[in-house]
């Protein structure tokens, strides 16, 4: 096995260039804000972000100046309401013009399957009675050489420069375990061209090969691993820590206007070395609160024939 284990730091400095295309992906759940942290404290400029969902991740990666473009469907704070940084800098280019690409989510998840699989584009037809097309040059369409030549939407794949992706347990070689809810994650690691992964803990390889249903990411596609528990939050990852509610109300007030959105940047990701240093500063009283009771599945047989 190939240990491929190496800091957050170094992840963000070998993988995201400034200009890279990014993915940092989950669907409310498993959503890798250390990630997003670290690229902004070493002020990566001029990506473009991809993400079903933008939240709030993306806004602040937005108003810290990382971003010149946006790839995207429906964007908010999840629960809270507006992203205010992503409109200030699509409505006043403050603190940048920040460009957008705006798809259906069934377009963005067609978008990474069709990159995933190495399809020329993917088909689809939820962007029926929509004037997405009208704004968004990337959807075209095409005539079906099966249904008597109906015109049908498609949308182009989406290749990521790389992905960053976190979830519960991988081993050392990067075979990675998924529980809870999941967003495209699979897809978007097979349709990158590099994929780093970031877990709460990484486990021995026995641990994975018992369980193999849970091995959604294989090693082979997998180019770095960064350990970092907690690295999640504020949200959340099944049976390791709840979704933090509170946080996100709090960058909702802060981040409607630009000096306190500022200022929630300074004390909470420039004046931070790490992510231990962001734990410590989130406070144990906090990680308590943030503790999930015990829900165990069921355990299954891989029984084998000897």
């Amino acid at each position: 096995m190939t240990d491929k284990i190496i800091s957050m730091k170094e992840a963000v400095q070998q993988f995201v260039p400034d200009g890279a295309t990014l993915a940092i992906e989950g669907f409310t759940s498993l959503i890798c804000f250390a990630a997003a942290h670290e690229i902004i404290r070493q002020q990566k400029r001029d990506l473009t972000l991809c993400r079903l969902t933008p939240d709030v991740i993306y806004d602040q990666m937005i108003a810290a100046g990382t971003a010149r473009k946006l790839v995207f469907s429906y964007l908010g704070n999840p629960g809270v309401g507006s992203l205010y940084a992503v409109r200030r800098a699509v409505e006043k280019g403050i603190p940048r013009p920040l460009e957008i690409e705006e798809y259906t989510h069934f377009g963005m998840i067609g978008r990474y399957t069709a990159g995933a699989a190495k399809l020329p584009f993917f088909p689809l037809r939820s962007n029926t009675g929509s004037d997405l097309p009208a704004h968004n040059p990337g959807i075209k369409t095409v005539k079906s050489p099966y249904a008597d030549g109906e015109e049908i939407s498609v949308v182009p794949p989406l290749n990521p420069d790389v992905a960053i992706i976190h979830a519960p347990r991988c081993d050392r070689s990067g075979n990675t375990q998924f529980w809870g809810l999941m967003g495209m994650q699979k897809e978007v690691a097979f349709a990158s061209q590099h994929v780093v992964i970031v877990v709460e803990e990484v486990v021995d390889e026995a641990v994975i090969r018992a369980d193999p249903n849970r091995t959604l990411i294989p090693d082979l596609i997998v180019d770095a691993i960064v350990v970092e528990p907690y690295g999640a939050h504020p949200s959340y990852v099944q049976g390791y820590y709840d979704r933090d509610n509170p946080f996100y109300l709090d960058w909702g007030e802060r981040s409607k206007e630009v000096e306190p959105t500022a200022q929630w940047l300074d004390e909470w990701v420039y004046s931070l070395p790490d992510r231990p240093a962001y734990l410590k500063k989130l406070g144990a009283e906090t990680l308590a609160r943030l503790k999930p009771g015990p829900a165990l599945s069921e355990p299954v047989n891989y029984g084998i024939y000897t």
